[in-house]
């Protein structure tokens, strides 16, 4: 039997050239080290620790090979999941052991060994995505929040939109007023935040049943990290002057994600990652 290649699988240009085999090889890599950190359970019988105490004994062996075979299941599970877009039997928990388990093990071991934390997170933002939407319900357009950057308003504007965005003029001096018009025109929620914790307390309030963020690949992983269980579609956005400032959104893509929540379309389409301009 031949495996195909997910139908949900993402363009790498959308995701700063990330692939999936970053992610997958760290996650292998980090299935390992715990695996060999388990692997002190089955050397205990042998030492002076437990000399004599049969029961703990035998107790060590078994949790060693219970936990290294549930952990070498779930390392299978998930990259058989993200290469293919099929869930196996237990595949509910796929997500979780993704976001909950491997990233953090993750981001220590690529420090470690000198990976850019900045393509691990692509990484891991383009597999969760991936995820998402291999497992995505139609979500009601009240129930889909569109949640925004503060740094993506022009830097230079009067007026403050982070606690009422209809304040904005759409005047065209930044993506603010083009998605405005997304939110008008497919009757969506709508929010600016200026951090992780306004970011954190909107999601409490509007309750969303799905969530398209935009933001850097450092707010995008821990606001994936912090919203779950809720399904969180990350998109990447553009840093022509530098963090925090002025970013760009590309349009397109975006409104392509939107009309796939909410049953509009019924996959994403290839095309380039266009950015908003003035």
């Amino acid at each position: 039997m031949k495996l195909r290649k997910s139908p949900f699988s993402l363009p790498p240009d959308q995701y700063g050239g990330a692939r999936k085999r970053t992610f997958i090889g760290l996650m292998l890599a980090s299935s390992v080290v715990l695996c060999l950190g388990l692997a002190i359970f089955l050397i205990l019988p042998w030492s002076d620790a437990l000399s004599g105490v049969v029961w703990l004994e035998r107790l060590s062996v078994v949790v060693a090979l219970v936990c290294i075979t549930a952990l070498m299941w779930l390392s299978l599970m998930l990259v058989f999941h993200i290469y293919t877009g099929k869930a196996l039997p237990g595949a509910g928990s796929v997500r979780h052991v993704t976001i909950r388990l491997y990233f953090p093990l993750m981001e220590l071991l690529a420090k470690f060994v000198g990976i850019d934390r900045g393509s691990v997170r692509r990484s891991f933002i383009k597999v969760n995505n991936e995820l998402v939407l291999s497992r995505r319900k139609t979500v009601e357009p009240h129930k889909l929040l569109l949640l925004l950057p503060h740094c993506v308003q022009r830097s230079a504007c009067p007026h403050r939109l982070v606690h009422n965005a209809d304040l904005c003029l759409r005047c065209g001096g930044c993506p603010v007023g083009a998605l405005l018009d997304l939110r008008d025109k497919y009757g969506i929620r709508f929010a600016i935040a200026t951090g992780g914790t306004i970011a954190r307390r909107i999601v409490v309030q509007t309750r969303p049943d799905c969530i398209i963020a935009v933001a850097c690949e450092r707010d995008l992983t821990s606001g994936i990290q912090d919203s779950y269980p809720l399904p969180v579609f990350g998109v990447l956005n553009s840093r022509p002057k530098g963090p925090c400032l002025d970013t760009l959104v590309p349009l397109e893509a975006l409104e392509d994600v939107i009309r796939l929540f909410l049953g509009l379309s019924d996959s994403l389409t290839p095309q380039p990652l266009l950015l908003w301009k003035r």
